[in-house]
């Protein structure tokens, strides 16, 4: 299941408007959070545990099976100790990236990983075309500078290499952005195709619903492009 201190959008949109700590609804408030101490702060305690349910987890590998392919390269962004990767896919190589390394190393998919924040220095450590695919699960409602990051996701994938943005409802809802606190489901889906075209470099940008069981497991969507 997923983590008791989680919480979803409707119960964390009154949190926020209870708290008085939103400013005007502008561009640079939309990115606002309610805690904004370092997240290495936030993020120093290891959660070893998935974030969605069990049938979300299995609706995610089920649409990764769709996309990936055996041999490619994969950037899983945002990652913990699970990558939801389909058990038969033979990637040749699985790079992983987060803020807690005891959860990356727990992670038994990854063949390599590495500690960055994104909201402090959004340039990855790459060199162009490095990457077929880049994964971000159940963790874009963290990032305060997402064009940045996708630009230069766009710059790391090679030609035609897919990004996946997959979210569900639930959140840290003191370190998730205003947007997404106060957003739907629907707002979130336009927000993170709003995040890819403002990159530019994506064509083909699509959003899928993927929820298992509508109304009784965690919904879940995904929003992917492909570097044109």
């Amino acid at each position: 299941p997923a983590a008791p201190w989680e919480t979803n959008s409707d119960s964390a949109a009154g949190d926020a408007a209870m708290s008085g700590n939103e400013g005007p609804h502008s561009a640079d408030a939309r990115f606002a959070r309610i805690d904004e101490m370092p997240d290495e702060m936030f993020y120093g305690m290891p959660r070893l545990v998935t974030h969605i349910d069990d049938e979300a987890c299995s609706a995610l590998a089920a649409y990764y099976d769709r996309i990936l392919k055996d041999d490619d390269r994969i950037l899983d962004l945002m990652s913990s100790c699970v990558s939801h990767l389909p058990d038969m896919l033979m990637p040749a190589h699985v790079t992983g990236h987060g803020m807690n390394a005891t959860e990356l190393d727990a992670n038994p998919q990854l063949d390599t990983h590495f500690i960055q924040n994104l909201n402090r220095t959004p340039r990855l450590p790459y060199d162009g075309d490095a990457f077929d695919a880049c994964l971000i699960a159940v963790s874009i409602q963290y990032l305060i500078d997402p064009v940045a990051v996708f630009t230069d996701v766009a710059r790391v994938l090679k030609t035609g290499g897919v990004v996946a943005v997959s979210f569900s409802n639930r959140m840290f809802p003191t370190k998730a952005i205003a947007a997404w606190r106060e957003g739907d489901d629907r707002a979130h889906c336009n927000l993170v195709e709003s995040y890819l075209r403002e990159a530019g470099g994506f064509g083909a940008i699509a959003i899928e619903d993927i929820s298992p069981h509508p109304g009784q497991s965690d919904p879940l969507f995904v929003v992917s492009g492909k570097v044109a």
